[in-house]
């Protein structure tokens, strides 16, 4: 008896009835663009298609494969209904959604020929780090949009605001390297991009421009552009998502197309699939703004070093980098950095020896397999390496040490900072936080601390976000006195139309009370 796999490799041609007819039809499409089949096909369909193609054409049936490993249950074991040790996939779709579920398989290495231990906590998190933040995205986006009555058909235009630029050439970028990947048949390499795309708009785009959306009722220019920016995004992300995530691609999709005015195709899934627009892509844009998040996060980890509260305003930032162009793009973005960092000005240099001082050690993974027994007698030259020969070493450069020539790969370079410095580096970008506090600093700390408690109060009283409030505030002298000095910028922060003073009882509707460090703040909210 023949292997009955040779009726499965004979697909090609028995489907068309090949070579008898529709030879023009099996010409076109042989062969084919690519197969998908589990693992255990190697040696099944994969073979016997590859044995017959190379019989009768001296090729492969196809150009590209797709195999997907095995799945498991957690503990490793095959997925058994009599060992119950796998949640149902449809009581995983009801918790968490297909979408999720989808995603965590194209993550996967599955989609590599690997096996997957299964677990319930690897669906959950896709929910977390991507649908949730997206979704959440969208709905900033229609809050705002809706209170502002932004209509795409009327008011989509664009301006020359830093950040729009930067996450429509994010985007464009995302288009092309999906399309490169998937074009590649690489889907384990899709969704990660995404990843990092989401959390680009929400903990920065959205984070950065919030003022945008919510101050002042008119719709200006700079308002309409960072709506039209959002919307364009959202709008052309739920297209990018579609073949990955396709139900909530389509409910962000629907919700666009009949609340903001553009005459959409009746479904996300009969739109054309995004092609990139290169003239909207600025790499060096990006990369400013890569260099801006990493020297936000050192400022960040500065302050938490000295433990001074975010809220407190500090009053220099030195941005350190030896590429003067690098510092020039970095500079386009300081009010923004200012915000993040809360600090009043922020100040350039290119010289980084007076701040920051580089060490070497061998990388002992690779440089011992390298040296073998002569490897000791490499760790005190290079921890004696100079600065100077360490940054050739950052540049890509090979150098020579006890005769021995040293690539980049062998070597773990460290910064710390010079003497009285306040510097911290890492591999990209160099800060100097001044982290003196005058009484001035700290009292606007309070205040802004003060904003806080009353926004988080406007938020437990369940206060629309349009809605202008008057405050009454009871406190002691000090505290009374920060509140009398920054009135004005809590107001506009809080859309606080008066600030009153006097007591407040805490068993009346909208009184809360709250505590600032060692002050006691009890305040009484109302339209």
């Amino acid at each position: 008896v023949f292997d009955c796999w040779f009726e499965s490799g004979s697909m090609p041609y028995a489907q068309l009835h090949y070579p008898f007819e529709n030879k023009d039809v099996f010409e076109k499409g042989f062969p084919a663009e690519f197969i998908a089949e589990g693992l255990d096909q190697t040696r099944g369909w994969f073979y016997t298609l590859t044995v017959l193609s190379a019989a009768l054409y001296d090729k492969p049936a196809f150009k590209n494969v797709i195999v997907n490993g095995m799945v498991m249950a957690a503990d490793g074991k095959k997925m058994s209904k009599r060992l119950n040790n796998y949640t149902a996939p449809d009581t995983l779709m009801e918790q968490f959604g297909a979408d999720a579920l989808r995603l965590t398989f194209i993550t996967s290495g599955l989609v590599k020929g690997e096996e997957l231990k299964f677990t319930d906590d690897g669906v959950k998190d896709m929910v977390r780090r991507a649908l949730l933040p997206w979704y959440n995205s969208f709905k900033f986006f229609h809050t705002y949009a809706k209170v502002d009555g932004f209509d795409a058909s009327k008011h989509l235009k664009f301006g020359d605001n830093i950040l729009d630029r930067w996450v429509l050439s994010k985007l464009q970028t995302l288009v092309k390297n999906v399309n490169e990947e998937m074009q590649a048949y690489k889907l384990y390499n899709v969704v990660p991009q995404l990843f990092h795309f989401i959390e680009d708009l929400t903990n920065w785009y959205i984070r950065l421009n919030r003022r945008r959306f919510w101050e002042g009722k008119d719709l200006t220019d700079d308002k309409c552009a960072a709506y039209s920016t959002l919307y364009t995004t959202l709008n052309e992300l739920s297209k990018v998502m579609a073949p990955f995530a396709p139900f909530l691609s389509e409910h962000i999709f629907q919700e666009l197309k009949e609340n903001f005015g553009e005459d959409l195709p009746e479904s996300v899934h009969l739109c054309d699939y995004p092609e990139v627009e290169e003239a909207r892509i600025n790499e060096h844009l990006e990369d400013a703004v890569i260099r801006m998040q990493e020297l936000i996060l050192l400022g960040r980890q500065k302050r938490s070093q000295a433990d001074i509260k975010v809220k407190t305003p500090l009053s220099n930032l030195t941005v350190i980098h030896q590429d003067q162009d690098l510092l020039d793009e970095i500079s386009k973005l300081e009010d923004f950095i200012k915000i993040e960092l809360n600090v009043k000005n922020v100040s350039y240099d290119s010289n980084e020896d007076k701040f920051i001082k580089l060490y070497a050690k061998p990388n002992s993974r690779v440089l011992g397999k390298k040296l073998g027994k002569e490897f000791k007698a490499f760790f005190g030259p290079i921890s004696k390496l100079e600065t100077e020969t360490l940054k050739k070493v950052e540049a890509g450069k090979s150098i020579s040490v006890n005769g021995k020539d040293l690539v980049p790969e062998d070597l773990l370079i460290y910064r710390e900072a010079q003497e009285g410095s306040n510097a911290l580096s890492n591999r990209w970008i160099s800060v100097d936080l001044d982290i003196n506090l005058t009484p001035e600093l700290i009292n606007e700390g309070l205040a802004r601390e003060v904003v806080n408690r009353i926004q988080r109060s406007r938020k437990d009283l369940n206060f629309n976000v349009e809605d202008r409030i008057v405050v009454t505030v009871q406190a002691d002298e000090i505290m009374k006195s920060i509140v009398q000095t920054f009135a004005d910028y809590i107001k506009s922060e809080t859309l606080t139309t008066d600030i009153q003073f006097g007591v407040v009882n805490l068993d009346e509707a909208n009184s809360l009370e709250h505590k600032i460090d060692k002050f006691e703040l009890k305040i009484n909210l109302r339209k």
